[in-house]
């Protein structure tokens, strides 16, 4: 699995939760988590939490389910990719 393969899945399905992430990939949810960093610093994508679907705050749902990313294909210009840095 690398940054790519991810950027592309996201492109593709425009949300997806870390639980769809890591299946689609058979990684484990904090290996992908790290990935996906990469992609909310530069821009590319936002996280959001999802509330759970019986309304109550019990807090018994896995995170790696409820933790939602959205493609967003913003990116914030990397000085090492545009070649600007001096």
């Amino acid at each position: 699995m690398i940054l790519a393969e991810i950027k592309r899945y996201l492109q593709q399905r425009g949300q997806a939760t870390l639980a769809d992430i890591a299946l689609h990939f058979d990684t484990a949810p904090d290996a992908v988590r790290g990935m996906l960093e990469t992609l909310l610093r530069k821009g590319r994508i936002r996280r959001q939490q999802l509330n759970s679907a019986c309304g109550s705050s019990c807090c018994k749902c896995d995170t790696a389910a409820t933790e939602l990313y959205e493609w967003t294909g913003n990116a914030v210009p990397d000085p090492h990719e545009t070649g600007t840095l001096q």
